[in-house]
C-alpha cells in the first residue's frame, strides 16, 4: 500500500580524499588513519515515495547489487528499526558515482537516506544520532550526515570541520573496480606513516598512502595516474581507483577534460565545504555553490 506523500530528489554527493595517511592499525585490524574528505558538486540523487505497510524497497537504481547488500536499503532498515517508526518506503537511485572508484557512493547514498527519511518520516533524531547510526554502517558516512569538509582520523569517524581554498577538480576514473580490502589487506601497505597536521596539508603535505599499492596491483589506474600528471599533479582519492588534478579555474580544468582518453570516465566538479544534502535537509550554509558542473 502506498500513500500519497513523496519527496522531491535529494542529493548524495561524491567526495574526494586530499590526502590519506594511515598511520597504524587497531587490535581488530581496522587501520587508523588522518585523510582530509571535501565534498564535490556531483553526485547520485535518490527520491522516496513513502510506503504505510511498513515495507522497505528498492524501485530505481543499484541493480547489479543485491537489495540485501544495498546501503541505501540497510540505511533504511536501521533508522525504522531504532525509530520504531511503521512507515516504509520505496527507495529510487539515479546513479552517477562510479562504484569502486573511492569516491563514497555507496556511503553518501546510506547517508542521503539516513538524513532524508529522518525528515520524510518525522523521525526527527539529531545529527549526532544520525551520524551514530551511519557508523554501524560504515566509517564514512558520519562525514556525508555531517555534511562539512572535515579533517578525519580514527577510522574516519573522528571529525573536524576544515575550511579548503576554493579548486575546481577534474576527476578521471579508469574502466576498472579498487577493492579497498584487497589494498588494505596489501602485505607492502605503508601501515605505520608518521602523523601529519592539518597545518602540514594545507601547506602541501597531501600523500596517499595507499597509492603505491594501487598502482601496483591495476595498471589501469597506473596509466591514468600517468596521463593526468602530465597536466598537473595527479593524486588518487581515498584507495581509488578514480585520480584527480586540482585546477584553479574551471576554464583550465575543462580544457583538459577535453583532451581525457577514450575508455575512461572524467568530469570536472567544484570543490565544496559543505554538502549540498545540508542544503536539501534544511540548512543552508553561506558558502553552498548550487550550480552543478559535470
Amino acid at each position: 500500500m502506498y500513500s500519497d506523500k513523496s519527496s522531491d530528489w535529494w542529493p548524495a554527493p561524491a567526495k574526494l580524499n586530499l590526502m590519506l595517511r594511515i598511520v597504524g592499525r587497531r587490535p581488530d585490524g581496522y587501520h587508523l588513519l588522518q585523510t582530509v574528505f571535501r565534498f564535490i558538486d556531483y553526485g547520485d540523487r535518490i527520491a522516496f515515495a513513502v510506503r504505510s505497510d511498513g515495507v522497505i524497497r528498492r524501485s530505481l537504481g543499484n541493480e547489479s547489487v543485491p537489495e540485501s547488500d544495498d546501503l541505501m536499503v540497510r540505511a533504511a532498515r536501521l533508522l525504522q528499526r531504532e525509530s520504531g517508526i511503521s512507515q516504509g518506503a520505496d527507495i529510487s537511485l539515479i546513479k552517477n558515482i562510479p562504484m569502486g572508484g573511492g569516491l563514497g557512493g555507496g556511503s553518501s547514498d546510506a547517508a542521503t537516506v539516513l538524513v532524508a527519511l529522518n525528515r520524510i518520516w518525522g523521525v526527527d533524531y539529531s545529527q549526532e544520532k544520525l551520524a551514530e547510526l551511519g557508523l554501524r554502517l560504515g566509517a564514512d558516512v558520519p562525514v556525508f550526515i555531517k555534511g562539512r569538509a572535515a579533517w578525519a582520523e580514527g577510522v574516519g569517524e573522528e571529525l573536524s570541520p576544515v575550511s579548503v581554498p576554493d579548486a575546481w577538480y577534474l576527476v578521471v576514473v579508469p574502466p576498472c573496480h579498487v577493492s579497498t580490502a584487497v589494498v588494505f589487506s596489501d602485505p607492502e601497505l605503508t601501515r605505520n606513516a608518521p602523523r601529519t597536521t592539518i597545518r602540514d596539508f594545507l601547506a602541501g603535505s597531501q600523500e596517499n598512502d595507499c597509492l603505491p599499492v594501487v598502482l601496483k596491483r591495476y595498471p589501469e589506474v597506473a596509466e591514468a595516474v600517468r596521463w593526468l600528471a602530465k597536466y598537473a599533479p595527479a593524486r588518487l582519492t581515498g584507495t581509488g581507483g578514480a585520480v584527480f588534478a586540482e585546477f584553479a579555474r574551471q576554464a583550465d580544468a575543462r580544457e583538459v577534460l577535453e583532451q581525457v582518453p577514450g575508455g575512461y570516465q572524467a568530469f570536472v566538479a567544484r570543490g565544496l565545504d559543505s554538502s549540498p544534502l545540508l542544503m536539501a535537509a534544511g540548512n543552508f550554509p553561506e558558502n553552498f555553490r548550487a550550480s552543478p558542473s559535470t
